[in-house]
């Protein structure tokens, strides 16, 4: 015959006295806190992590910074330049050589176009438009339209309007032919000095290489 267990319905004081004792701990405490340390240490690490990754809302780069909250006086911009241009007005050109250029053209090795559009880029390389108005030269033009330059041309406004102020009031003639007088005198100068150049080089004698 077996003995019945009783069963235990109040606390126990001598039970409890063996579960902790001076300054020794609770059996079982230190597991608990074993495996609850690393959860802990886990999400406190995992919070630094994404707060070091995670932006804040209000961050602006540097240079945004910088620009807006420096000085209008003082910012860090591009400066602009205190010398102010004079506003321009684009003019449709159309120039070519003179029927007296033809012969030294065609013979002087060089494609006449080329030395139409190189004698033009040269003719207007540092040159202003003057307000006084120069006519028309009577110079026969030559009939070979494949050797004319045609381009935009950027002339000061203000000059361009003393022009028209004094002789084209209507506004009906073409820009170009009040520019004329004084762009294409320049491209013939200079058609001169490229065969001149052309031929100088073609006469004198080549260096003999070095050994």
């Amino acid at each position: 015959m077996r003995k019945k267990i009783p069963t235990i319905t109040r606390p126990d004081p001598a039970y409890a006295a063996t579960l902790q004792q001076g300054d020794r701990e609770v059996p079982g405490k230190q597991a608990q806190e074993q495996f609850t340390g690393p959860k802990t240490f886990a999400t406190a690490a995992d919070a630094d992590l994404r707060e070091s990754e995670r932006e804040p809302e209000s961050a602006v780069a540097p240079h945004q910074v910088t620009a807006e909250s420096s000085d209008p006086h003082t910012s860090l911009s591009a400066p602009v330049s205190t010398a102010t241009k004079n506003p321009t007005r684009k003019i449709d050109i159309r120039v070519n050589a003179l029927e007296r250029q033809e012969a030294a053209l065609q013979t002087c090795g060089v494609e006449p176009a080329h030395v139409v559009r190189a004698a033009l880029r040269r003719a207007v390389k540092g040159w202003q438009l003057s307000p006084v108005f120069a006519p028309v030269a009577e110079e026969r033009r030559t009939r070979n339209t494949q050797w004319q330059a045609r381009t935009s041309l950027a002339v000061d406004a203000a000059s361009l309007g003393v022009l028209l102020r004094d002789h084209d009031p209507l506004d009906v003639l073409s820009k170009w032919a009040l520019i004329r007088g004084q762009v294409e005198p320049r491209l013939w100068g200079e058609i001169d000095k490229i065969l001149e150049e052309i031929a100088v080089r073609a006469a004198s004698p080549h260096e003999p290489h070095a050994p």
